[in-house]
């Protein structure tokens, strides 16, 4: 059949394009956005592919429903990026490329609303007067929807009503009192939100000669040029972006710049010092794209990164898919953390994405750590990436913390008094330090009271009865809750099993933590960050505010508090239930451990005070320990790689692990089993070593058991070319209720 078709990428597992034929008074083009029938339905697709015939049957053919106007097409180069994270990560392209656009483009019922007049609502000198004052104490949803008025230059419809139900009619009755103005913008010229008007200009701090050098050698980079940056922590990475973009958006008036960072809760403070820095220049706007962005917001700066208008894109790993057609840089802040790697759905690292990005591109591509994963170390070691050593701290008198190990079996043995899992080093430590007027922190990554509830009669621990886990104890709320799949209940008030009243709390979580030092440390302010009490909205960026304005004495934490945040008046680290990830079955465990304490301890003694670091532990002649007390990330790394290189693992090795879900173990089991058997057809599996089918160390989580196989093979490319070969068998197999494949597995 001949004619103008095109070829369409739709949200679907099948790794196929779908032909259509083109009707619209548009000329087709790949990148466009298009609606189309697929079975029942209208779905949006992705034309990736212009033809002029189709071997598509007449009578099958179907026609293209509408083309939406309002989004220029997508580059050639990011439909190619979406086509390789498609095909190394062994998923359709449809499921790549479409879950990286904004909600609003995937919905076409919401393309005529798109280019639509914005209502801007903000306060006019009256309100902001008058306002606070008028409203009950009690109405918190009016309350929250005046502080996002003054807090903001202007408040959108959509984000309004995000904050309270009734929000139009509100605004409307304070438009009518004079306390709020409304505009209508024109949303397609519409910037986001950014710093106006003429700045005043910074002082800027002066940089060590390590510092110039790699501001230097990322400013003259030419074509594809990878850059390891590992300074120490508080070694001044972020001044090193900084002045690297400022060089590189200053030479070219229309680049832009990506920037990624691990965590949502970084975002802010990265934001304010981009801002900060960037604010003198007039053509700069600079715009987040992370999940904890309301849908009309993300809409917004993804629609300025396409445009070009956004500058600056900051964000998590989903911006690595962010459209940015004028890109000249790319940052990846904190490259060795896990949370770059996305463990749903499509399972890509955001990191190696950005490396091939830059590839791909011919642009240079800065990854930062004090701590890089050992792959990244690796690279350089070869010569691949270039590193750039930033070996002291960027504050004159700053010098990096001094580590101590506190022997717990030592201090159980000369009968000194803890407290609830605080040693009397520790709390004296604490103390001192409330007494000069310094802050600490105290880091303990287990969120909750206790890990789990029991009963010293009977041997009873409440578990889950959803997952093969334990529930842990949320005092404050006096709940239990799983954490894998949120199942909840009250406490009881004995035992279900014997009756007995004295169950107890084991082990300790922040909750407990902080509780316990509320009171072996009277009179200090205790402040806890970590997943629970960080859930509302902006909760994260307020408290810490609160650390950094000095309203809080003890800060007490998850790894959410590990990284990135420069605390000036931190002084003391306490580091709790380390020693459990010593003896992990990961093999992974050790290298995050590492990096988990090296990053906890460089919060301290940032601004000229000095720092001190008290690890609990019952191994203080272990060997991660006593390279941790010695800073030597180096020699860390170097003794690791050794051993990953004697043991055959990666990053001498390449890995894919197929996992399965059934309603019984046995099923998962039975089918990762015939899949081992499919791989004996498959000439490239030669090369290919598959590991016998095991359970997941939880092995149920909501009624779903779970199993996983394990395969890999010294050659990146045998590797791919039996998964490619690999897929289309598993899809014949039966008897579970889903499987998944996942390329470069972090956990194991």
């Amino acid at each position: 059949m001949t004619g103008t078709f095109v070829r369409v990428a739709l949200d679907h597992p099948l790794p196929t394009l779908f032909d259509y034929h083109w009707n619209a008074p548009e000329p087709a083009g790949p990148g466009m956005l298009v609606s189309v029938p697929f079975g029942k339905r209208d779905v949006v697709g992705l034309v990736c592919e212009v033809a002029a015939h189709s071997e598509v049957p007449a009578d099958r053919l179907r026609a293209v429903n509408a083309v939406c106007t309002a989004c220029p097409p997508l580059s050639s180069e990011w439909l190619a990026l979406a086509a390789f994270a498609a095909d190394y990560y062994q998923r359709g392209l449809g499921e790549v490329a479409l879950p990286a656009l904004p909600q609003a483009l995937r919905d076409a019922a919401r393309w005529p609303r798109l280019l639509a007049p914005e209502e801007r609502y903000s306060l006019t000198p009256q309100g902001r007067a008058a306002l606070p004052d008028a409203l009950p104490a009690r109405a918190t949803a009016l309350r929250n929807l005046a502080e996002a008025l003054a807090a903001a230059d202007f408040l959108l419809a959509a984000d309004a009503r995000a904050l309270h139900p009734k929000a139009i009619a509100t605004l409307a009755a304070w438009q009518a009192e004079g306390w709020v103005a409304l505009d209508l913008v024109d949303a397609a010229a519409a910037l986001p939100a950014t710093t106006s008007g003429a700045a005043e200009p910074q002082t800027l701090p002066t940089l060590t000669g390590e510092q110039s050098a790699a501001v230097e050698a990322i400013r003259d980079a030419r074509g594809f040029a990878p850059f390891l940056l590992h300074g120490v922590t508080g070694s001044g990475k972020t001044e090193v972006y900084l002045r690297a973009l400022a060089a590189i958006l200053a030479a070219d008036a229309t680049a832009q710049a990506l920037v990624l960072v691990p965590e949502i809760n970084l975002t802010p403070q990265f934001e304010a010092a981009f801002r900060a820095r960037f604010a003198a220049l007039a053509d700069t706007a600079i715009v987040t794209l992370h999940s904890g962005l309301a849908e009309g917001e993300r809409a917004r700066n993804w629609f300025a990164a396409h445009a070009c208008r956004a500058r600056i894109v900051l964000g998590t790993r989903l911006a690595v898919l962010a459209s940015l057609p004028r890109l000249a840089v790319i940052v990846v802040d904190e490259e060795h953390d896990p949370a770059y790697k996305q463990q749903e759905g499509l399972r890509y690292s955001a990191r190696d994405l950005a490396i091939y990005r830059a590839k791909q591109l011919g642009l240079p591509v800065v990854l930062g750590s004090a701590t890089p994963s050992l792959e990244s170390w690796w690279q350089a070691e070869q010569g691949r990436y270039r590193r750039l050593t930033l070996s002291r701290r960027a504050v004159a008198d700053a010098v990096l913390p001094t580590v101590r190990l506190i022997d717990l079996e030592d201090e159980r043995r000369r009968g000194r008094a803890s407290m609830e899992g605080l040693s009397g080093p520790l709390i004296a430590a604490l103390k001192t330090r409330l007494e000069r007027g310094e802050q600490s922190l105290v880091f303990l990554n287990r969120r909750g009271y206790a890990p789990q509830l029991a009963c010293d009669a009977c041997g009873w621990v409440a578990g889950c009865p959803r997952c093969s886990a334990y529930v842990v104890l949320h005092k404050p709320e006096r709940a239990l809750r799983c954490h894998h799949c949120g199942w909840e209940s009250r406490i009881p008030r004995s035992c279900p099993d014997c009756g007995n009243v004295d169950i107890a709390p084991l082990g300790r979580g922040t909750q407990r933590v902080e509780e316990t030092l509320a009171s072996a440390v009277p009179g200090a302010r205790v402040l806890r960050i970590d997943a629970d009490s960080t859930r509302r909205k902006g909760s994260a960026e307020a408290l810490f505010s609160d650390v950094h304005a000095g309203e809080v004495d003890i800060l007490v934490g998850t790894q959410m508090i590990a990284k990135g945040h420069d605390f000036q008046r931190v002084s003391l680290v306490g580091v709790l239930n380390a020693d459990t990830a010593l003896f992990s079955h990961d093999f992974r465990a050790s290298e995050r451990l590492f990096a988990q304490l090296m990053q906890v301890s460089g919060r301290a003694g940032r601004a000229g005070l000095p720092g001190e670091v008290l690890v609990q532990t019952r191994y203080p002649r272990h060997a991660l320990y006593h390279a941790l007390g010695r800073h030597d990330y180096v020699g860390f790394a170097n003794s690791t790689l050794a051993e990953r290189r004697d043991a055959h693992l990666p990053p001498f090795v390449y890995q894919a692990l197929l996992r399965a879900e059934g309603r019984t173990l046995e099923a998962a089991l039975a089918f990762l089993q015939q899949a081992a058997a499919e791989l004996a057809g498959i000439p490239a599996a030669e090369r290919v070593t598959v590991y016998d089918a095991v359970p997941l160390t939880i092995v149920k989580v909501m009624h779903v058991h779970r199993a996983q196989l394990l395969i890999e093979s010294a050659s990146r490319a045998a590797l791919q070319a039996t998964l490619r070969a690999w897929q289309p068998l598993l899809r014949g197999l039966k008897g579970v209720l889903r499987w998944s494949l996942e390329v470069d597995p972090l956990d194991i």
